[in-house]
């Protein structure tokens, strides 16, 4: 994990850069939920009152899960917990949101990823997935791992 963290933050030094990353990357996380769990997975066809987490975006969450599985099981745990966490968030806002909840989460999504944007002009070097998708899956982490070695766990 350590690896994967110190390529990412090679373009992650700019105290600027690093702020936007705090907001905008569990905003991208919380908006792409949000806008695949609008996408239903029929094949499961399960009634029950969880059903509303079997969707396109708890499909994405169990590969992401995956993923830092292979990698670290502490960072597992703790992406498994925000993920629920996202999944949760995003169920009560969809039953509580006023506007379009598509429309919401697609508008969150776009600013954030200018936000990400901005916050990598301002630091002059171009976001780590232009070299590895898998940065994609890193950039949450990254943000786990400060907060594991704020509380004094490893990871």
């Amino acid at each position: 994990m350590q690896q994967w963290f110190d390529e990412y933050g090679e373009s992650h030094q700019n105290q600027v850069n690093k702020a936007f990353h705090w907001i905008c990357v569990p905003s991208i996380f919380f908006s792409l939920i949000g806008l695949l769990s609008t996408i239903p997975l029929p094949f499961l066809n399960y009634q029950g009152d969880n059903s509303t987490y079997l969707h396109v975006g708890s499909l994405l969450i169990a590969l992401g899960l995956i993923f830092y599985a292979r990698v670290s099981i502490p960072m597992f745990f703790g992406m498994a917990l925000f993920s629920y966490l996202v999944l949760f968030l995003n169920k009560r806002l969809g039953q509580s949101i006023e506007m379009n909840y598509a429309l919401f989460n697609f508008i969150l999504f776009a600013l954030a990823w200018v936000g990400q944007f901005i916050g990598h002009k301002i630091e002059g070097k171009k976001p780590s997935f232009f070299k590895d998708l898998q940065f994609l899956l890193i950039g949450p982490a990254w943000l786990m791992g400060f907060i594991y070695r704020k509380i004094g766990l490893k990871y």
